[in-house]
C-alpha cells in the first residue's frame, strides 16, 4: 500500500519558521510535491522537484524563504518553511508521481491527508 504522510504544522506566529516532513511507503517517487489550500481557495503549487526532468520549482509567493529537500534514505521529502506570514495560512499537502513538471498538480499520481498551518499575528 502506497502512502504519504505529512508531520510538523501548527500554530506559529508570523515571522517564525516551522519544517514539514512527508514520509512515502510503499514506493519512490520521481516527483515530490507540497501544495496548499487555504479556505475558500483553490489548491496551490508551493514547492516540488522532479529528478527526472532535472528541475526544482517554488511558486512565487514563497521563494527565498521556503526550501524543499529530501533524504533517499529516508523517503521523505521536507518544507523548510522561515519568514512565514499570515498569508501562508493552508492545509499542507505533500505529492508523489513521475512527471517531468514538478508544478502540475495533475502529474501527480499520490497525495498526503495534508497538514495545517496556522500563522497568527
Amino acid at each position: 500500500q502506497v502512502q504519504l504522510v505529512e508531520s510538523g504544522g501548527g500554530l506559529v506566529q508570523a515571522g517564525g519558521s516551522l519544517r514539514l516532513s512527508c514520509v512515502a511507503s510503499g514506493r519512490t517517487f520521481s516527483t515530490r510535491g507540497w501544495f496548499r489550500q487555504a479556505p475558500g481557495q483553490e489548491r496551490e503549487f508551493v514547492a516540488g522537484f522532479s529528478l527526472s526532468g532535472g528541475r526544482t520549482l517554488y511558486a512565487d509567493s514563497v521563494k527565498g524563504r521556503f526550501t524543499i529537500s529530501r533524504d533517499n534514505a529516508k523517503n521523505t521529502v521536507y518544507l523548510q518553511m522561515n519568514s512565514l506570514k499570515i498569508e501562508d495560512t493552508a492545509v499542507y499537502y505533500c505529492a508523489g508521481g513521475q512527471s517531468a513538471l514538478p508544478g502540475w498538480a495533475a502529474g501527480y499520481n499520490y497525495w498526503g491527508q495534508g497538514t495545517q498551518v496556522t500563522v497568527s499575528s
